[in-house]
């Protein structure tokens, strides 16, 4: 007996060893800037980008050439946070722009670019923390970054003035952020929000990805970077939850999301619709793999966005 507790005891301490060792490598690649690789975050998503590249890059390079400039604010939490305006006309009309994980705004609407500029919409292109040119060791998956897009918001509003018309877009983890974003104390001068391939929580799509990509379980690898995100990062893994949030909201929302995304599932998107207290306009394109939306179906994009606005910009 005495032989087989302590067999036990060693099984149950190796076990428990290597579960805070998977947990603390996943929590190094995913959550720490240093660590978290754009390539590897491709390759999990699933998304062919080199059909689009082309238009990518021929988009961004005009986009660079229209007339832009570097801002900069703190955030509550003492990082410096940077940003690209570009302006248009009479600036009346402004997109606040949110990345997606491991990505950059300028890189990531360089495509969409196009479709506001070309309407007279400036654009203001957010590097949320831990990415681009912004500081952070720890990326905010949404959580944190709504409080910076809250700032973001006031930073427009002392720039362009009381009577600017804003909209929010976001693609997937800035997706999360602006709905995540809806449930805050907005100022009127925010419009609508447009969502392309939001997750719900981190905990939920950490927690998607593990079965659906490493088929292993979730307990009890989340509850450790759970606790080790709390004391880290400040924030836990389900402390903001867009399909929560959006309860609170009580602007407009066009929820945009692709039915062969793998990596974000388009349940998501459903749960998100089933839960937001203002009104929804969904748009789900078929065949679109995670972020794809615009470049698989441009037409029908540009189309919801332009419904969209006609309907939440107007006087």
């Amino acid at each position: 007996m005495k032989k087989f507790l302590k067999t036990t005891a060693v099984l149950a301490g190796t076990l428990a060893a290597a579960e805070a060792g998977a947990s603390a490598y996943l929590y190094r690649r995913t959550m720490k800037r240093s660590k978290a690789k754009v390539e590897r975050t491709m390759k999990m998503a699933g998304t062919d980008w080199n059909q689009y590249m082309p238009i990518i890059q021929e988009r961004k390079e005009r986009m660079m050439r229209e007339v832009h400039e570097d801002v900069y604010q703190q955030s509550c939490d003492g990082l410096r946070l940077h940003a690209i305006y570009l302006p248009q006309g009479s600036e009346k009309e402004i997109a606040i722009c949110f990345h997606g994980y491991t990505g950059q705004a300028s890189s990531d609407f360089s495509g969409l670019s196009d479709y506001y500029l070309n309407r007279g919409i400036s654009m203001l292109l957010v590097d949320q923390r831990a990415h681009g040119q912004s500081e952070g060791e720890y990326i905010g998956f949404g959580c944190l970054d709504r409080i910076d897009a809250r700032a973001w918001i006031d930073w427009v509003v002392n720039r362009c003035g009381e009577d600017i018309k804003i909209i929010l877009h976001g693609i997937s983890m800035g997706a999360s952020t602006v709905l995540m974003t809806s449930g805050l104390n907005l100022p009127k001068q925010v419009k609508g929000i447009i969502s392309d391939c939001a997750f719900t929580s981190p905990k939920e799509v950490f927690t998607h990805v593990l079965h659906s990509m490493y088929h292993i379980p979730a307990f009890p690898m989340m509850q450790i970077t759970d606790y080790v995100n709390r004391q880290k990062a400040g924030y836990g893994l389900d402390e903001c939850n867009a399909a929560r949030e959006v309860r609170k909201a009580q602007v407009p929302i066009l929820l945009i999301h692709g039915d062969a995304d793998t990596f974000v599932p388009c349940s998501m998107c459903e749960e998100i619709e089933q839960n937001c207290a203002s009104k929804v306009t969904k748009l789900i394109v078929e065949g679109a793999a995670h972020a794809e939306s615009y470049y698989k179906d441009m037409p029908a994009y540009e189309h919801a966005m332009t419904e969209f606005l006609e309907g939440v910009m107007k006087p």
